[in-house]
């Protein structure tokens, strides 16, 4: 039995997103059906469905998602590629839902009909939320489903939308979620959007998660931009940045004491006081954290990871690995979508 050692209050939080060692085991399943209207946004349906994909990555079975139509047969997304949605819409499936999100796009076309109205209704009344991307916040508006709430819909459909529904306040805003109506204006508020709802629903580890993944650059052996820790000092974030962009060849504590215009001694009483470690221990724990993400999330080999990490050699990165985790590296599971 492997004894793991533990991570250091500076690095700690953030693997207990990945270890997952006191999952809330009580969670109910969140089931989110997903409407996909003719010419709907692509970029922005994937971005919140990847959101709720990604959580279940990191704790298995937290959200079921379907699709759905109001027609039988396949939707055509605004980059031209085919759907074949799940099911058809109807009132049947309405009490199955926690979350109705109407997917619309730039070219959808702000018509509807008496059944389409009636569902949104029906939903609202069992108490379903619903949410709007692109312009699905106009679906919403028109069957009254927006009086007295902030919303957000993309800029080209604003004027329709308060026109349509004027108890409504609508905003400029990427994304708005108000009570029980979620609305986003593009891809990329359609991600924090959804992102947001998980925050109310779940831990704050979970979602930070989520972030770190979805901000990973897969391509290449780094991370988009490294988190920075808002809590210690600006001398010690400095230093830390340079640990983050120096993982491959790591610096030595001289190194990073000249350049952060500090003494090794002072260096070393900053990350006592601030992080409750020394600066040698936390940057093994950064490199062993980065490590395990492009275990997990990439297709590299375990020799490029080792080397993209600063390890001098397997045995070395493995010995290193199982201290903190409890198993060799070449045990960790693949994550790769």
């Amino acid at each position: 039995m492997i004894e793991r050692r533990q991570f250091s209050g500076g690095m700690k939080g953030k693997n207990l997103r990945y270890l997952n060692e006191n999952p809330d085991q009580s969670a109910q399943m969140s089931r989110v059906g997903f409407l996909l209207l003719e010419h709907f946004s692509l970029p922005a349906f994937t971005q919140a469905l990847d959101t709720l994909v990604t959580a279940n990555l990191l704790r298995p079975g937290l959200f079921s998602s379907r699709t759905f139509g109001l027609n039988e047969g396949e939707v055509i997304s605004d980059l031209g590629l085919v759907i074949r949605p799940d099911a058809r819409i109807d009132s049947s499936v309405l009490q199955n839902l926690d979350l109705l999100v109407v997917c619309g796009g730039y070219r959808t076309a702000l018509q509807t009909d008496d059944e389409f109205i009636g569902l949104l209704r029906l939903a609202s009344e069992q108490g379903t939320s619903l949410a709007g991307l692109w312009n699905g916040a106009w679906f919403l508006g028109n069957a009254g489903l927006l009086d007295g709430y902030r919303c957000a819909i993309h800029p080209e459909h604003r004027p329709a939308l308060t026109e349509i529904s004027k108890a409504a306040h609508v905003t400029s805003e990427a994304y708005v979620i108000d009570r029980d109506r979620l609305t986003a204006s593009s891809p990329s508020g359609a991600f924090h959007m959804a992102l947001d709802w998980i925050k109310g629903r779940h831990d704050k580890a979970l979602v930070e998660g989520i972030e770190d993944i979805l901000a990973f650059e897969e391509s290449r052996y780094r991370r988009i931009k490294p988190t920075e820790n808002v809590c210690v000092s600006a001398p010690l974030r400095e230093v830390v940045k340079l640990m983050d962009a120096n993982l491959e060849e790591p610096l030595e504590l001289e190194q990073l004491a000249v350049y952060a215009g500090r003494s090794r001694r002072q260096l070393e009483r900053l990350f006592k006081e601030q992080l409750g470690t020394t600066p040698q221990r936390y940057y093994m724990e950064l490199r062993i954290t980065e490590a395990r993400r492009l275990l997990q999330h990439t297709e590299l080999s375990q020799v490029d990871v080792l080397v993209a990490c600063g390890f001098v050699s397997p045995s070395h990165f493995s010995k290193c690995y199982s201290a903190y985790f409890g198993y060799r590296p070449s045990k960790e599971k693949r994550l790769v979508k």
